[in-house]
């Protein structure tokens, strides 16, 4: 299937996608850095735009995409840092407005995993069905996606003329049942035990094995600071363990080595980094997307079965 990706960062959700075999045909993204690092890893190309002033849905249609797919921000900065004028999350909406003003036949939208308790999301939901969109949604956690990393992200996917939640055993039944560790996912290539990932505040720990998943990658990444406490649950004491490095984090977001990150500055590479979507993780929902294009025939029989069980048994009871 053709795919066009919008907010598309530096590649992360593109590159799970084509890994999975579906075929990309543009990108979107209004950050010039982002912008730079995805066209020097990707045969097509990724465009600059600012897709919250889209007027003229024409540029999207003539690509004439199968799904459509996307991480709209939803916080109070863009990507590049600069604080949109409107309410950010309102990108939201402009992904859904791009989404039914073309019209493929699916969709794809990643976001926060508490993006369900903003109006914004319903707005979304609402101009999705008022088109005719089918939807399923849910939270996955990466480290049951082949990712060694605990981050938990909300999809949302929709199919014109589709019925509600068809998608789901789809996107349930490869779930991993065990969380993968760091060690599982490099061995011991990293050549450390411990690391320190700097929490948001003190009360929290900032030492973690590479025996159990990452904590989520953030935009950010300090050394240890001289005025770290320690915590008691860190696994080996802070003056004996370092960051990872930038590239290592990519590893983490399952980049492969030979992806190229220019000479991007370390504050805007570090946010790049964060923001992704991890590779396994947009390859993990893509082989889902792939299975139920192929199955769904099949499910919606199984839907109609039991629909016909459902309406039977209340008949006999009402009877």
């Amino acid at each position: 299937m053709k795919v066009v990706d919008l907010f598309s960062g530096c590649g992360g959700m593109s590159l799970g996608f084509q890994n999975a075999g579906f075929e990309i045909i543009s990108a979107f993204e209004n950050w010039d850095e982002a912008v730079e690092v995805y066209n020097a890893n990707f045969n097509h190309s990724c465009v600059n735009l600012d897709l919250s002033q889209v007027e003229d849905y024409s540029v999207f249609k003539q690509l004439n995409p199968d799904i459509i797919i996307g991480g709209p921000p939803c916080q109070d900065y863009s990507s590049s840092g600069n604080r949109i004028a409107k309410d950010n999350a309102n990108l939201t909406t402009d992904f859904a407005n791009i989404v039914v003003n073309v019209k493929p036949k699916y969709f794809l939208m990643e976001n926060v995993d508490q993006i369900k308790k903003y109006d914004v999301y319903k707005r979304a939901v609402e101009i999705f069905k008022n088109a005719g969109y089918g939807l399923s949604s849910k939270i996955l956690d990466a480290s049951l996606c082949g990712v060694p990393q605990k981050r938990k992200r909300f999809f949302l996917f929709g199919e014109l003329g589709g019925i509600d939640d068809l998608f789901l055993p789809f996107l349930e039944k490869n779930l991993t049942k065990k969380p993968m560790t760091l060690r599982d996912y490099f061995g011991d290539s990293l050549n450390l035990e411990h690391y320190y990932r700097h929490p948001r505040n003190y009360n929290r720990r900032g030492v973690f094995s590479i025996d159990e998943p990452s904590p989520t990658i953030r935009g950010v990444n300090r050394p240890v600071p001289s005025g770290y406490p320690g915590h008691h649950n860190d696994t080996a004491p802070a003056a004996e363990v370092r960051p990872l490095t930038t590239i290592e984090r990519s590893y983490v977001q399952t980049f492969p080595k030979d992806f190229d990150f220019l000479s991007i500055s370390k504050t805007n590479l570090e946010q790049m980094i964060g923001n992704a979507v991890p590779v396994k993780m947009a390859e993990y929902v893509a082989n889902a997307i792939t299975d139920y294009v192929e199955n769904k025939d099949h499910a919606k029989e199984v839907v109609k079965q039991d629909e016909q069980i459902n309406m039977f048994e209340l008949e006999v009871v009402n009877a």
